[in-house]
């Protein structure tokens, strides 16, 4: 048997674009991961079963990909323990998925390399592939084209999940993106968080990055009330996140925002 984590992401940045010839939207992300993390067992088995987590469907298609790609049987158990909130923009079935597939991959008599392990997680999902990387990524195009990048991690992470929040499906978010033509200063935006990023030295320098072009909450107004020096959506919502100097600055908030949701305090990895 073998584990592994799997993290939680952030999209510290999430900057969109028109639609592409492949149905997809243009993006220029920020991914950063968190400590929050599911944990992955695997196992032999006689045929592929998926335990713990009833509503998986990204980690079995994942393995028999990977099955079909190595021309072997999908012979494994999966155990998942989640601590990941689902359907939060945490990307969590994601990031399962990855560790699936590199905990399986690592059991075939000749693992796939990166490449094409990449190439997999891609047909998965658009944030798979990060997940098979360590560290921070700038992603591009759907966001599977991965760029590292070095970034301060001496900063605490509030993730709050308002009560009554509920993820609206990606379909809707991006349809309401396009009613309301947000992809119009694509361009614009896309240099605005490259200079940003060329100007990174602290946590602090975070906060010139460019507001979650595909969500928008006003409790971010909230979180940053309470000292949060960042503060905004993941990915297509509806979690928010607030970045603060230190553990003992982001418990401050918690606490204040107790009884409102579900909160969980992080860092990243």
């Amino acid at each position: 048997m073998s584990a592994a984590l799997a993290p939680a992401k952030l999209n510290l940045a999430l900057v969109v674009g028109p639609r592409r010839a492949d149905g997809y939207h243009e993006l220029l992300t920020v991914y950063e991961r968190l400590q929050l993390a599911d944990r992955l067992e695997l196992a032999p088995a006689e045929r592929l079963t998926v335990d713990g987590f009833p509503e998986d469907t990204l980690v079995r298609g994942a393995l028999e990909l990977l099955a079909a790609a190595a021309g072997v049987e999908p012979r494994w158990r999966v155990t998942i323990e989640k601590e990941i909130p689902v359907a939060a923009g945490l990307a969590g079935g994601s990031s399962d998925a990855a560790a699936a597939l590199g905990l399986a991959n690592a059991t075939l008599p000749e693992p796939l390399p990166e490449t094409r392990l990449h190439k997999l997680a891609e047909r998965v999902g658009a944030d798979v592939p990060f997940f098979l990387r360590p560290g921070a990524h700038l992603g591009q195009g759907r966001g599977t084209e991965l760029e590292p990048l070095e970034l301060p991690r001496d900063y605490a992470v509030l993730l709050w999940l308002p009560d009554g929040a509920a993820k609206t499906s990606t379909g809707d978010v991006f349809a309401a993106f396009e009613a309301r033509s947000g992809s119009t200063g694509f361009g614009e935006r896309c240099t605005a968080l490259a200079d940003a990023l060329a100007r990174v030295r602290t946590p602090r320098d975070l906060a010139a990055f460019p507001p979650n072009d595909l969500v928008r909450d006003e409790r971010g107004e909230e979180l940053r009330g309470l000292g949060a020096f960042r503060a905004d959506v993941t990915g297509a919502g509806p979690t928010l996140y607030g970045l603060f100097d230190g553990a003992e600055a982001a418990q401050h908030a918690l606490e204040a925002l107790s009884g409102r949701g579900r909160l969980w305090l992080t860092a990243p990895c």
